[in-house]
């Protein structure tokens, strides 16, 4: 049967290299050279990479040492969130010129509704054109961005002509496009989905086209049917200027490991008060208690606890906290300890897509 769904003129704008980019901006002298935001000590986690890094294979979420053993020159930087919330924040001034329809997903990126928009502008590539070029005037700073139809393929299309570059993908394009998409690239697999995929005989978009809904979801469960939607171009999720957290949580890394569950106590302590912290300033409660154990091998190991009621009172985190704690022998010395609140008490978006195909509309982009 047809799918009838509304084709929404949709941007995403994602910063190039945010937190290193700003660094450099404000520091010329970093200018051109590769750049670690974080991971400055021995145990360190760089948070970004500057482009000049990537080129060594320096990623976020790498540690330190490694990063360092990959490029010798390297120059790590504390990183500053206060800077970048500030920028963020100009850049948003920007994004709110246009529509109010503006969903951010972090600091550096974010979809804009421009379907109806402030400056009448029936065309959305060149009101992504027009707000990148304004970023760069206010802030010195470079944009990517994506076009299209739906938050999906707006950004995968984002990623296309990094950096500083952008992509439209119209109407017409949109099937075609995501049949000659690399499975790696669809945004909602990562790399075991992408590795069991391989293994399936999926390498593009038009290998998971051919596969059917029964297939996907018996492989996948619940995600087999996402995949088998927006491979057609259907993805139903409209962008919500008022983004509702699906958990909370709260970390903290140690400078020396600790090998034994009463010195975490104390520990666990603090992160439940911060975690209380943000509970409050978000508003909500949840059922569902993880606590996260990083090991010194860098190995992660999560165990969880849900309850009958809604909490967000740090002592009653913390009696749960500690009951997971003491759940199991620890494998490990212990680097990291977090603990999240999840199954919160805010309505549960909800994307029903009926088993479609996709209907070619006239739409100027």
């Amino acid at each position: 049967m047809a799918f009838e769904f509304p084709l929404r003129k949709i941007i995403h704008v994602d910063m190039d290299a945010f937190y290193a980019s700003v660094e450099q901006h404000d520091n010329p002298e970093l200018k051109g050279k590769p750049v670690a935001v974080g991971g400055g000590s021995k145990r360190g986690v760089v948070s970004a990479a500057s482009y000049e890094a990537r080129k060594f294979g320096v990623r976020s979420a790498m540690s330190g040492y490694l990063a360092q053993q990959n490029c010798p020159h390297l120059v790590f930087v504390k990183p500053r969130f206060d800077r970048y919330k500030e920028i963020s924040n100009q850049i948003r001034e920007v994004f709110y010129e246009y529509t109010d329809l503006v969903e951010p997903l972090s600091l550096d990126e974010a979809y804009l509704d421009v379907t109806k928009n402030k400056k009448g502008n029936p065309s959305a590539t060149l009101i992504a054109q027009e707000i990148r070029q304004k970023i760069i005037s206010k802030t010195g700073l470079t944009a990517s961005a994506g076009i299209s139809i739906n938050k999906f393929i707006a950004k995968v299309a984002s990623d296309y002509h990094k950096p500083n570059g952008q992509k439209t993908v119209n109407p017409e394009e949109v099937i075609e496009f995501l049949e000659a998409l690399e499975i790696r690239k669809f945004h909602g697999v990562g790399k075991v989905t992408a590795e069991k995929m391989y293994k399936l005989g999926i390498f593009t978009g038009r290998d998971l086209k051919e596969k059917g809904i029964e297939f996907l979801t018996e492989q996948f469960g619940k995600s087999g049917r996402y995949y088998y939607n927006v491979v057609r171009g259907v993805h139903l999720s409209e962008v919500k200027p008022h983004r509702v957290p699906k958990s909370v949580g709260a970390e903290r890394t140690f400078s020396k490991n600790l090998s034994s569950e009463v010195f975490m106590l104390e520990k666990l302590e603090h992160i439940a008060h911060e975690l209380e912290r943000r509970l409050a300033k978000s508003k909500v409660a949840g059922k569902t208690i993880t606590l996260k154990i990083k090991y010194s091998d860098f190995s992660l190991q999560t165990r969880s606890k849900t309850i009958s009621y809604f909490i967000a009172d740090k002592n009653l985190i913390l009696e749960t906290a500690k009951d997971l704690l003491y759940q199991e022998a620890l494998d490990n010395s212990v680097r990291l300890l977090g603990i999240s609140l999840s199954n919160l008490n805010t309505e549960k978006e909800k994307e029903t897509a009926q088993d479609s195909v996709y209907v070619q509309l006239k739409f100027d982009f």
